[in-house]
């Protein structure tokens, strides 16, 4: 295999911000994301979902573009505009032909820099999130994690919905919004990552030339890490077919020393058509047509989450078959050859996952906010090769302990019991 050497350049500007790029020059297209080192995990409960909000509100309107100019512009050059808020971070992205990078980033940076947030915006953008967090409601596997989550980290930020509830939205003014995007967007907290067809200096120029008014402002985020509680939580909703469960246990940080382990782990039990969750509860006896597992891991805390979705007369069933797929793998040794296949789907997944311009500007993003240096492919290669049978065993008897597996089902539950002596692993 040709060993692939990235071309990655990092600048810290003066203020603070921090600009990160890769050159791609077999490629087309470049890839820019404004990124905040801040998400819904940030908020204090009585504004929950603020910093979803920010996010759209800023393609409402800027001091130079209305929202018509910034869509109107953005597809003039055939670019490709999106924004997401997560726990720990919100991102303002485009991809764009690399001749048109200039005016992706002058758009971007506008929306980033100079939104008006317009009352009567406002209280129009109000109703379109709590149209969207019904949507939500309406969506049962959304709904069982989102109700598995809000126990699992109780009364923290990090277990409340990145929407935020109808009661908050309902509060958000004018000027709670403009005080929430003041005190977030601060430079020591941005990052301008890019991924292309692009040159480092000339990137950094562009950039600097937008951002290096900002006033230099440390906001001091990062909430104190959340206590677990493994619960079992029955909640009744006679309306659905199926009984949706989330099984779940705690994990390692994201940049933990064991994390390759953690990625291995996880595909083999849920991460895939042939994990044992799936050959087990799907294949040999069908009981599920959706079952996985994931990993979800954030800056001090972790879970390793089974979903699935099944019949109230195999509920009870799936979950005892869960459970014994994690006992087994805390008492038998995984096969060699098991464990090789495993590798070998988390080393492809990887690969494929880095093709496009588009996720190697996440990618850059997301090393600056949590590791202390950029791993390259063949590094992760190397340290998911690495992983012994010994060290899944280990891993294994560390998450899957009785007293800390959290149960959530979700559905028509009439009669349906799970106690902690079916949890025992």
């Amino acid at each position: 295999m040709v060993k692939e050497v990235r071309n990655i350049q990092r600048q810290v500007l003066p203020h603070g911000l921090t600009v990160i790029t890769e050159q791609m020059q077999h490629i087309r297209s470049a890839s820019i994301g404004i990124w905040l080192q801040t998400g819904s995990r940030d908020e204090d409960p009585e504004w929950n979902g603020i910093s979803h909000f920010i996010e759209h509100m800023v393609f409402k309107g800027t001091k130079h573009r209305t929202a018509e100019e910034i869509a109107r512009q953005v597809d003039s050059i055939g670019g490709n505009m999106d924004a997401f808020t997560a726990k720990e971070c919100i991102c303002f992205n485009v991809k764009v032909l690399d001749e048109h990078i200039p005016i992706a980033l002058d758009v971007l940076s506008d929306l980033v820099l100079h939104p008006v947030f317009d009352a009567a915006d406002i209280a129009r953008e109000r109703g379109v999130i709590l149209e969207e967090i019904k949507m939500d409601e309406d969506n049962p596997d959304y709904l069982v994690h989102e109700i598995f989550t809000q126990n699992f980290w109780k009364d923290h930020p990090l277990g409340k919905p990145i929407l935020g509830t109808k009661e908050t939205v309902k509060r958000f003014e004018r000027q709670p919004v403009v005080d929430a995007y003041h005190h977030r967007f601060a430079p020591g907290n941005i990052i301008v990552s890019a991924a292309g067809n692009l040159d480092h200096d000339r990137f950094v120029d562009l950039v600097t030339k937008h951002f290096e008014h900002m006033k230099p402002l440390k906001n001091g985020f990062h909430s104190s890490a959340p206590k677990i509680v493994s619960r079992i939580i029955l909640r009744n909703k006679k309306a659905l077919e199926q009984v949706q469960l989330c099984i779940g246990v705690p994990s390692h940080p994201i940049a933990h020393a064991k994390r390759h382990a953690g990625y291995v782990l996880n595909t083999l039990l849920g991460g895939g058509m042939s994990s044992r969750l799936f050959q087990n509860i799907r294949e040999r006896q069908g009981l599920a047509y959706s079952i996985y597992s994931d990993l979800n891991p954030y800056r001090d805390t972790g879970c390793l989450a089974v979903y699935a979705g099944t019949s109230l007369a195999s509920a009870a069933k799936v979950v005892q078959s869960v459970i014994s797929e994690f006992r087994k793998l805390k008492t038998e040794a995984v096969p060699e050859e098991e464990l090789a296949r495993a590798k070998a789907q988390l080393k492809g997944s990887l690969m494929l996952s880095l093709e496009s311009s588009t996720a190697r500007m996440s990618n850059l993003a997301r090393q600056e906010m949590y590791f202390d240096h950029f791993s390259d492919l063949d590094e992760l290669i190397e340290k998911i090769e690495a992983v012994s049978v010994e060290d899944l065993q280990t891993l294994a008897n560390e998450f899957f302990q009785t007293d800390s597996v959290a149960v959530t089902a979700l559905g028509n539950l009439s009669g349906l019991k799970i106690t902690r002596d079916q949890l025992a692993c």
